[in-house]
């Protein structure tokens, strides 16, 4: 019998009680043995819910329990969950975490203070998809050459609304807080800041890159219009915010942003809510995972894959997926060397002369454009513009000049293209 503490009985957690209860009988097929929920460690005693497992409100009658085997951690937060964790470990307790934003800030440590116990994660990622494993695990004989992801299912949701029902960000952001999609204070997921932190730990399973998240380059999508989006459609494009990672030589680039990406790509096809994530490894070329990456069951599904792979003995390799430094020393990629195409939106005066001003700006930062569009707006347009490959600073500069110019009406919006 292998008896589990579940710290944070929220949607994930109670879904974590429920399913093990329910699908026992495959559950204990599948682990060798029975697995049972001893406690749950709950913020508010008083407030109903649907578990029927002992509720506790303090944290050590699981950390303390020498019945418990395995802590699972869904409290969320970082410090306190950092603390709560290092004990579990130093009590020599299996631990398993959905915990992204922990992992973000403190996957290094963790692997330290862990060792040989298990600590598990494949929750963090992606939700459903068993992303991690593949990564850590299945591609394991492959240096890692991309990986690129839709990781927060939120911002594709509203970004499919958006093209497909032609209404602005004001108003989808409102219907995906009215679903449940996104939260009262949406900045987590709209800005970027969750998928980065879901980048982070794929990017250290690959390639051992010990960034935090204000490291690496992270930008979200409150600034999309219609007018971003009729462009992706007139030149073949769909806009997702992507997480990347990419190697380059020893240097690794690491970035979460807003991208036109053709509308070809595999990755480019998954809409809603939807998560994938698209790992191109040497040897085996790319591969795409696909699935649902939140919600109380999706989620719950990948913990208790945890669960029982420690239950069976396993998850007592390193928990980042290797022993020294993997690939030589790779590095994080300064921000400002990156290479990309850029998508511009510049709103001007509807004035003689304007275009062949903002050109030569374009000239002078040794960025050639490759397409344009001029949509008249009253007495402004928006000129749009893709270039071809430019630098990073080169197009931080050049957005600089631009904002700068009086006839320039407001700072100018960027996209990067796949």
């Amino acid at each position: 019998m292998i008896k589990v503490g579940i710290i944070g009985v929220g949607t994930v957690g109670e879904s974590v009680a429920k399913i093990l209860k329910e699908n026992q009988d495959v559950i204990s097929a599948r682990a060798g043995k029975a697995i049972e929920v001893k406690c749950g460690v709950v913020r508010d005693i008083n407030k109903k819910r649907d578990v029927d497992i002992p509720l506790s409100a303090n944290v050590n009658d699981v950390l303390e329990d020498g019945e418990i085997d395995i802590v699972v951690e869904l409290m969320g937060g970082v410090e306190e969950a950092y603390k709560v964790v290092t004990k579990a470990l130093k009590n020599k307790k299996a631990v398993v975490t959905a915990n992204k934003a922990l992992l973000a800030y403190h996957r290094y440590e963790l692997q330290t203070i862990a060792k040989d116990l298990p600590f598990a994660y494949e929750a963090s990622v992606a939700g459903g998809i068993p992303i991690i494993n593949a990564l850590r695990d299945g591609l394991s004989a492959n240096h890692i050459d991309s990986i690129m992801g839709i990781m927060n299912g939120t911002c594709n949701y509203m970004l499919t609304k958006m093209r497909d029902d032609g209404v602005g960000y004001d108003e989808i952001l409102k219907e995906a807080q009215q679903l449940g999609y996104a939260e009262a204070d949406p900045t987590f997921d709209v800005g970027g800041f969750d998928a980065a932190h879901k980048l982070l730990i794929l990017a250290s399973i690959a390639y051992g890159i010990d960034a935090k998240p204000e490291d690496i380059l992270i930008e979200g999508i409150e600034n999309i219009t219609q007018d971003d989006i009729s462009f992706a459609k007139e030149f073949g494009y769909e806009i997702k915010l992507l997480g990347i990672a990419k190697k380059d030589d020893t240097e690794v680039e690491l970035r979460v942003h807003p991208t036109l990406i053709k509308k070809d790509e595999m990755i480019a096809k998954i809409d809603g809510v939807m998560n994938g994530i698209s790992v191109i490894g040497d040897r085996v070329g790319e591969t795409l995972y696909y699935g649902p990456g939140a919600g109380g069951d999706a989620t719950a599904s990948a913990v208790i894959a945890n669960i029982i792979e420690i239950a069976r003995g396993g998850g007592r390799s390193p928990m980042l997926g290797f022993n020294r430094p993997m690939e030589g020393k790779l590095k994080l990629k300064n921000t400002n060397d990156v290479s990309s195409r850029y998508y511009l939106r510049i709103n001007v005066d509807d004035k003689a002369g304007v275009l062949a001003k903002i050109t030569k700006h374009f000239e002078e930062n040794s960025i050639s454009i490759e397409t344009m569009l001029q949509k008249p707006i009253k007495d402004t347009a928006n000129l749009l513009i893709s270039t071809h490959t430019a630098k990073e600073k080169d197009i931080q500069n050049l957005i600089e000049e631009l904002s700068n110019l009086a006839f320039v009406k407001q700072k100018p919006v960027m996209i990067r293209i796949v």
